[in-house]
């Protein structure tokens, strides 16, 4: 693999994407691809090369090419580098039994950077605080805001439901805007609205996603315990048609 430094290399701009396959499908590739060209645009990156090798066919036949069934597939784009690589999916059933366990991050999100709404390479405060929280028992560190308002996970977004409603942090807050939760929010009705910590006592069920684990119970957040699932198994039926 012949990788060239550049500024993304060196300095952290580039941008990325996991894109998880299923059954030989990239699962929400367009949605990956248009997220990854928002963030290429705007790292001023952009070049021939770049687009004819995210043409959506070309990416599928890469993976034909491969004969990859599962797993996923990670994209990186620099200056001057295109990478594709094959990763496992590390999540089991056994992880949506149990549910994750979250724990409020002690870090806060930066809500003024334009690099919290790109997928960057400047991803050093996501990988410390996921290291730590899985070191103190947690599964997923949650972020803040400067104002203090719930952003997003480590390398999730977050949902609560209270009777039957769901509930999602906007992205003004402060939050990379997920494939799964753009999917989630056409499918459902979603309330986008700045969510408090002390409000997360109030909620009967809560969930984080992204584009490899898809729908994944919160069993807690902090001291607060969720015991219900109704409307998780609900959204989680409906993504787990998508990946037919």
């Amino acid at each position: 693999m012949n990788v060239k430094l550049d500024e993304g290399m060196a300095f952290g701009l580039g941008v990325f994407e996991t894109i998880r396959i299923e059954r030989g499908k990239a699962i929400l590739l367009q949605e990956h691809i248009s997220r990854m060209r928002c963030g290429i645009r705007q790292l001023g990156i952009e070049r021939e090369e770049v687009n004819r090798r995210l043409a959506p066919e070309r990416i599928c036949d890469w993976i034909k090419e491969r004969s990859m069934k599962q797993g996923a597939l990670k994209i990186i784009v620099t200056e001057k580098n295109i990478l594709f690589a094959e990763r496992e999916n590390p999540y089991k059933p056994t992880d949506y039994e149990k549910g994750f366990h979250l724990e409020f991050s002690r870090v806060r999100r930066n809500e003024t950077s334009p690099l919290t709404y790109l997928k960057t390479l400047n991803y050093g405060d996501n990988i410390l605080e996921k290291r730590r929280i899985k070191k103190e028992g947690a599964d997923e560190p949650l972020f803040l805001n400067t104002r203090g308002e719930i952003a997003e996970g480590a390398v999730t977004n977050i949902f609560f439901v209270k009777d039957g409603r769901l509930y999602t942090p906007p992205v003004s807050c402060g939050l990379l805007p997920g494939t799964v939760r753009e999917f989630i929010i056409k499918n459902f009705p979603a309330c986008e609205r700045v969510i408090r910590p002390e409000e997360t006592k109030n909620f009967q069920e809560a969930f984080v996603t992204n584009s490899l684990l898809g729908i994944m119970p919160a069993a807690s957040l902090g001291e607060k315990k969720f015991t219900e699932r109704t409307f998780v198994l609900k959204i989680q039926k409906m993504y787990r048609n998508l990946l037919l």
